[in-house]
């Protein structure tokens, strides 16, 4: 397998630009997900990377190898796409062989390599059977041993689990990172479906408009979003923004909202009088006895029970809304008047301009 780097990778169309300026390296055995809305030059860049698109500029390197105008044939990278791309007329078999028998190889080793992909993905039982047969599930594994049998530097997948029904798409979840795992293969995962990227990634590059936003592992990128969009885009219920404006001092350690001091942690650089936002996740928002004295406060607008979680929805005292995740044995009703913690290790403080998270030792200390 091999290391992928991607060095000012750029292209437009025309006056459109679609991939802006992107760097990012996949680290050998590494599972990477680029992950972003559609429209926004994940699989644009997927296709850069496999030679299937030329970029306007910027290098690829596969294995320290500059790639970036090498023929797609001659990159060794595999393909998975969203519709498996199967022919119809040949059996399970003869799918997966193709490849094998387009580049010569005998016989004997062509059987030997299918058999084992076959036991590998556990369609061994259906070899013989004709693709038109199979379920969504079983057409997605022939068309992943496909990829497999080749024995790839790299292998590129575009969506591959969005044809499936939701059922499908969380047991192929599971299956495809215990296939990575047992092969231990450089793999680029496009999706826009951050429950797919953050359950099976090693690393999650976030996409938006063309630009790489962030990347790093699922842990940081939720706990850590290095902009507004990564923080509102990653989790679900989203970031809740609180907006309010203020000069802050390096090493500033609270942020006042409706003459309201919030705790934050201590920042690692400055700012003049600008438009901040405040972000919190909503499970970081803790609700304090009716009545507790609380600096803020807000009045509980609905309840969503989840099971183990109930979310929240708030409407506090200075406008706006607030959703919080809290523990279903909390009692809790639309209506009742609360007062709110926010866990001042966990907030991140973001400039409105431009988007960006202002450092802090939220960015240097890992969670435990």
């Amino acid at each position: 397998m091999a290391e992928i780097r991607v060095d000012k990778l750029h292209k437009a169309f025309g006056d459109f630009v679609a991939v802006r300026e992107s760097d990012f390296t996949v680290r050998d055995g590494d599972f990477f997900c680029l992950l972003g809305p559609s429209g926004c030059g994940k699989t644009t860049t997927m296709r850069m990377i496999a030679g299937l698109e030329l970029p306007t500029s910027g290098r690829i390197l596969l294995d320290g190898e500059d790639v970036t105008f090498r023929r797609a044939s001659h990159r060794d990278i595999a393909f998975v796409f969203q519709l498996f791309a199967l022919y119809p007329h040949m059996n399970v078999r003869a799918n997966i062989a193709f490849p094998l028998k387009a580049q010569g190889m005998p016989r004997g080793e062509i059987r030997t390599r299918v058999e084992e992909v076959a036991r590998i993905l556990r369609i061994a039982p259906l070899l013989d059977l004709p693709v038109s047969g199979l379920s969504s599930g079983d057409r997605q594994r022939v068309a992943l041993g496909r990829a497999i049998v080749r024995q790839p530097k790299a292998f590129m997948m575009d969506e591959p689990l969005g044809a499936l029904d939701a059922e499908f798409r969380e047991l192929m979840c599971g299956e495809l990172r215990a296939l990575h795992d047992r092969l231990r293969a450089t793999t680029v995962y496009v999706t826009h479906d951050q429950l797919e990227a953050m359950s099976m990634a090693d690393t999650i590059a976030i996409m938006n408009e063309g630009v790489i936003e962030q990347v790093g592992t699922p842990r940081t990128v939720y706990e850590q979003p290095a902009s507004l969009f990564v923080a509102d885009f990653v989790g679900s219920p989203a970031m809740n923004f609180i907006p309010f404006r203020a000069a802050l001092a390096e090493g500033a350690a609270e942020v006042r909202i409706d003459d309201v001091a919030v705790p934050v942690p201590p920042l690692r650089e400055a700012v003049e009088d600008s438009e901040l936002v405040l972000g919190v996740r909503p499970e970081h928002i803790e609700l304090t006895d009716p009545n507790e004295a609380a600096p803020l406060r807000a009045r509980v607008f609905g309840v969503e029970y989840m099971g183990t979680t109930q979310i929240v929805t708030l409407n506090p005292a200075g406008g706006g809304t607030l959703k919080a995740r809290v523990s279903s044995e909390l009692a809790v009703r639309a209506g009742d008047n609360v007062g709110l913690h926010l866990r001042p290790e966990r907030l991140s403080v973001f400039r409105k301009r431009d988007g960006r998270a202002l450092k802090s030792r939220l960015h240097e200390v890992p969670h435990g």
